[in-house]
């Protein structure tokens, strides 16, 4: 899978967020490129020059001696200059704000990492951004099944960059594609954000499963069948039945579900032990976006009579108080059908 050494000229980027994924993207970027890794904690960046490590977010993986690190917001954008690339490595509940930050500067472009849906307006990343700087320069997501502590290693790894700009999706594959790093491009900005946001609810729901002890029979059903609820939304909103299928669809909900590095996953494993939703978050240290996204995709999939059972039992046992074993028999006492992808409400269809 080692991706072909390319000529593309050496580019200025600017990752604007430090945390375990940003920082990792940074890493492999800096192999090839100018980059600056921008927090917003000035006394852990400066941290994080001297011991040129994230002990916070990424401990164990040494910053290369070419990657820059500030707390300066306004050089990180800076650096970027006309024709860099800027990269949001922000969570969902982060992308609104630092997008008005930007709004009225000079800035080429922006790519965003995060996976998910705003809680309070159930919009995607590209919603948000088109909402805040609207067609003033081009968008994208950068997405796909990728663990931090693997691509900071310099592991394999495949992602896609998904934009309506052709001449965006070229920067960025000409910029990150690399070494160990594949990149594909889409134009079905819906459809990766969608396999993005709903697979870290399912992961919750096989580490779970996982948890009580269910099987790989059960795993591979709750992988599969959360699949068919990733699509129905999907495709429901205008992604397209392909994407679902690729890197962002199949491939990002089999590493979330199965990959012990996986966040979510843990969530569903604490769940399983008993444990209370606040103290296996604080124990994480991390997002874990799955959580806020069940509620959101819980309510969106209501608003357009999208049947997602799974996704209905997460959010139930993580907001109602249902009991996580009670929630498993429902669902396996669930009336049989055929297994296609239909699922939409009589009043939605």
């Amino acid at each position: 899978m080692q991706a072909s050494q390319t000529t593309a000229p050496r580019r200025k980027v600017a990752v604007l967020g430090a945390g375990a994924w940003g920082t990792a993207v940074a890493i492999a970027v800096a192999a090839r490129h100018d980059v600056l890794l921008w927090g917003r904690n000035e006394a852990a960046m400066q941290a994080m020059a001297g011991a040129r490590e994230n002990s916070a977010y990424l401990a164990g993986f040494p910053l290369p001696d070419s990657l820059r690190v500030s707390a300066d917001f306004d050089a990180a954008v800076a650096h970027a200059g006309s024709d860099g690339l800027l990269i949001a490595a922000c969570p969902v509940a982060g992308l609104r704000p630092l997008l008005q930050t930007l709004k009225g500067r000079p800035i080429p472009n922006l790519v965003w990492l995060c996976k998910g849906f705003e809680y309070e307006t159930g919009l995607l990343p590209h919603q948000i951004f088109a909402e805040i700087l609207g067609g003033a320069i081009p968008g994208g997501a950068l997405s796909g099944p990728s663990f931090a502590q693997e691509v900071a290693r310099g592991l394999p790894c495949a992602l896609t960059i998904a934009s309506a700009s052709p001449a965006l999706c070229e920067l960025v594959v000409g910029t990150v594609h690399g070494g160990s790093m594949r990149v594909y491009s889409s134009d079905d900005l819906v459809g990766v954000e969608v396999g993005g946001a709903v697979k870290n609810v399912l992961a919750i729901a096989t580490g779970a499963a996982d948890g009580l002890g269910l099987g790989l029979n059960a795993r591979a059903a709750l992988i599969t069948r959360g699949l068919a609820e990733i699509t129905r939304l999907g495709t429901t909103l205008g992604g397209k039945l392909e994407t679902f299928m690729g890197l962002t669809g199949m491939g990002d909900l089999i590493l979330t579900c199965t990959g012990d590095l996986s966040r979510n996953r843990r969530v569903g494993l604490g769940l399983a032990q008993g444990k209370a939703l606040d103290a296996i978050v604080k124990e994480l240290g991390h997002v874990a976006e799955g959580v806020p996204c069940a509620k959101a995709v819980r309510e969106l999939a209501g608003r357009l009579g999208v049947d997602m059972p799974i996704t209905q039992a997460v959010a139930s046992v993580l907001f109602d108080g249902q009991q996580l074993q009670a929630t498993v028999s429902r669902l396996l006492a669930r009336d049989p059908r055929g297994e296609g992808l239909s699922g939409l409400s009589p009043s939605a269809k």
